[in-house]
This record gives C-alpha cells, sequence and structure tokens, in this order.
C-alpha cells in the first residue's frame, strides 16, 4: 500500500523556522505530483505548496510564498517544506498529499489528491 508519513512539525515562537518532511512508501515508482496542505480546527483544508512530479514546478499560496519552499527528493520518495518567518496564522495540522497522474487537475484543490498521510502539528506563538 502507498503510504505517506509526515515528519518536522513542532512548537515555535513567531519568526522561527520548522522543516517538514514527507515520507513515502509502498511504490516504486515515482509518485506523481506532490503537495503540502494545512487544516485548522473550525476551518477548511488549504493547499499551501504544490510540486510537480520532476519538482520543475513549484506554486504556492499567497500567504506563504516568500517564507516557505517546497522541494523533493524522488531517489528518496520523500518531499520537504521549508518553513521560514513563522506567524500565529500558519498554526495548523500540516498534511502531505500526493496523486499518481501528473496531468490536468486543480493544484490546490484537496480532492485531486488521493494520497494523504496522518499531518503533523506545527503550532506557532
Amino acid at each position: 500500500h502507498v503510504q505517506l508519513v509526515e515528519s518536522g512539525g513542532g512548537s515555535v515562537q513567531a519568526g522561527g523556522s520548522l522543516r517538514l518532511s514527507c515520507a513515502g512508501s509502498g511504490y516504486t515508482d515515482n509518485m506523481g505530483r506532490m503537495g503540502w496542505f494545512r487544516q485548522a480546527p473550525g476551518k477548511e483544508r488549504e493547499g499551501v505548496a504544490v510540486i510537480s512530479s520532476t519538482g520543475s514546478t513549484t506554486l504556492y499560496a499567497d500567504s506563504v510564498k516568500g517564507r516557505f519552499t517546497i522541494s523533493r527528493d524522488n531517489a528518496k520518495n520523500t518531499m520537504y517544506l521549508q518553513m521560514n518567518s513563522l506567524k500565529p496564522e500558519d498554526t495548523a495540522m500540516y498534511y502531505c498529499a500526493a496523486r499518481r497522474s501528473w496531468l490536468g487537475g486543480m493544484w490546490f484543490r484537496p480532492s485531486e489528491y488521493e494520497y494523504w498521510g496522518q499531518g503533523t502539528q506545527v503550532t506557532v506563538s
């Protein structure tokens, strides 16, 4: 089975940094499009950053542009999210998402992704 496991979350003060990792397993070929989503209590899940199958294309939510950087290492089946200049409004559960297809779809729509991790909590105070 395809499994995605997030790590690297924690509690930091405003202005601090965290690096999240998403380790994939259960597949030998490269996963297609992948991304990071987040969800705060009482709010809808929202896209944070998305990366193409090869890593050549990245897209960011306006709220994190210039502060977060998404990357992936296909040889290690791992995706990363470097988060700098964190703000209290970044507090949420962060989820790793993936899909087999690299064609079409709306990159920031959660329903476009068929594989999800269990999430890692990020708290900024």
